[in-house]
């Protein structure tokens, strides 16, 4: 259906892709695997028509075409949903959908017509969203419903999914697996991409594997294993059987008394007490929407409590400012990179030093220390493996999601501090990356830092913590040591269950 043929890409420095070759057959599942920064989305941006290749040519049905912009794109039959969608929040679903092509009757909007099509659409493939919702008031999942029916009405045939499953539920997870299998089965053609190994077992036929803008292999699914692709994909062995240090925990570096904090129809936090000591990882475990992110902006100071208190290294911090938290000993890695994590128009450097630039080391009578901010952030890039296209005068903006997680990352472990909450952080990365957080999380733990792990991962709850909390409609409902547990029993108190014994 599609052939893309010695595609070359370059960013100033930055050879993004290196004469790569790369088909699509109608009624298969293609993965497109590769590390954070390795070339996928910017390939398959180049096939949507947001960039131009600056050698190579596209075939579409055996025939040369030239793809300017994305609705050179649609009109051959190519759609994208992007890592990052592309979606104003203020207007309703059916005005997104239709933005770009819509009807008009005496230069006025009609959208009847419209209308009918998507509710055939969204029949036809099992994909309900309220259509005079606005956007703003969608979850996540609805959204990326949202983005594939707009894709889905413009008639596409080659359908690119850029990291779908970044920001979902395991159940959102699942319905988005049978819906991309379902549209092979009609003879779609599918590209996803992704750094999830066991997404790729389940979804996909072929997968390429790019690393570091090459070409590496191409590959029949059912022929390899997880670790054969995973080690094509970063080119060495991964080692997953993390060493700790003997757990010796000391003293209570965060106590949570009694915190509640009310909505506008319930409590969405309610009698929360728990701890984390010195040189322990405590794990959160919990359903999305159960109290994590009001909880985490609480602790963060972010939002305030109704009633309780934070104590921070023997400080009440509960009315304190950020500021203050931060310099009483907290670093915080948000679960939304680009709404709290980064200022996206700044480049690396200025991101790495947004909560240290009044200090001694970046600033002389209120003037910033230029050269040794870009100095602290080269140094940064080199240690966490930042890939950007101009080092530490990158903007943030312009960078894969996973390397913007890695400078937050990499800002927060180096900050001065002796607790750090961690909310998702490896939300996006390769297993690479993930690997390489993994290992930055239990050096914490080993030089005696306290660890707040919040995730979805149960399997990265399991494999860190020492500890493990789990978070039921804004309560814990369990506290346990890692040893006393397994993820079926977790499992259970995840979903409600209270009461009797974890032996039951």
């Amino acid at each position: 259906m599609v052939e893309m043929k010695n595609i070359t890409k370059v960013f100033g420095p930055l050879v993004a892709n290196d004469n790569i070759n790369f088909t699509i057959k109608n009624g298969e599942v293609h993965a497109l695997l590769g590390e954070n920064g390795a070339g996928k989305s910017t390939l398959m941006s180049i096939l949507f028509g947001l960039y131009r290749q600056d050698e190579g040519e596209i075939y579409v049905d055996g025939e040369l075409v030239e793809i300017r912009h994305p609705n050179d794109a649609t009109k051959y039959r190519i759609g994208m949903v992007h890592q990052h969608f592309k979606l104003v929040e203020v207007f309703s679903v059916l005005e997104n959908i239709i933005l770009g092509i819509e009807d008009t009757k005496n230069g006025f909007l009609t959208t009847d017509q419209a209308r009918i099509k998507v509710e055939n659409i969204m029949n036809q493939y099992n994909l309900r969203v309220d259509l005079d919702a606005k956007i703003k008031d969608l979850t996540v999942g609805q959204q990326q419903k949202v983005e594939i029916i707009k894709m889905l009405y413009r008639d596409s045939d080659t359908l690119i999914f850029d990291e779908p499953t970044a920001v979902l539920t395991p159940q959102e997870i699942d319905e988005l697996m049978d819906i991309i299998k379902n549209f092979a089965k009609e003879g779609k053609a599918v590209v996803l991409i992704t750094h999830k190994l066991n997404e790729i077992k389940i979804s996909s036929d072929r997968c390429t594997v790019l690393r570091r803008g090459k070409h590496i292999a191409t590959v029949d699914v059912k022929d390899v294993t997880t670790v054969q692709m995973a080690e094509l994909m970063v080119g060495r062995p991964l080692e997953f059987d993390y060493k700790k240090k003997k757990f010796m925990p000391g003293e209570k570096i965060l106590e949570v008394v009694n915190l509640t904090k009310e909505g506008k129809y319930k409590k969405l936090l309610n009698n929360i007490s728990f701890n984390v000591r010195a040189g322990e990882i405590v794990g959160i475990a919990g359903i999305d929407g159960n109290g994590q992110t009001e909880l985490v902006y609480t602790l963060a100071g972010l939002e305030p409590a109704t009633s309780g208190n934070i104590i921070l290294n023997n400080m009440d911090v509960t009315k304190k400012n950020i500021r203050k938290r931060y310099e009483q000993g907290l670093s915080y890695v948000p679960e939304d990179r680009q709404r709290d994590g980064l200022v996206l128009d700044f480049d690396i450097a200025n991101n790495v030093i947004l909560q240290s630039y009044y200090k001694e080391q970046f600033q002389k009578n209120l003037f910033l220390k230029h050269d040794d901010i870009y100095k602290y952030a080269d140094r940064l890039i080199e240690k966490y493996d930042i890939r950007s296209a101009r080092g530490a005068v990158t903007e943030t903006r312009s960078m894969s999601g996973g390397n913007q997680q890695k400078v937050i990352i990499a800002r927060e472990i180096e900050r001065e501090h002796n607790l750090l909450m961690v909310f998702q952080p490896t939300r996006g990365l390769d297993v690479g990356a993930i690997e390489n957080i993994h290992q930055e999380l239990i050096n914490e733990r080993d030089k005696g830092n306290g660890v707040l792990l919040i995730s979805y991962e149960l399997d990265e709850i399991l494999n860190l913590a020492d500890r493990i909390l789990v978070i039921y409609e804004g309560e814990i409902t369990l506290d346990v040591a890692r040893k006393e547990v397994d993820a079926n029993k977790l499992g259970l108190y995840m979903s409600g269950h209270k009461g009797g014994s974890l032996n039951e």
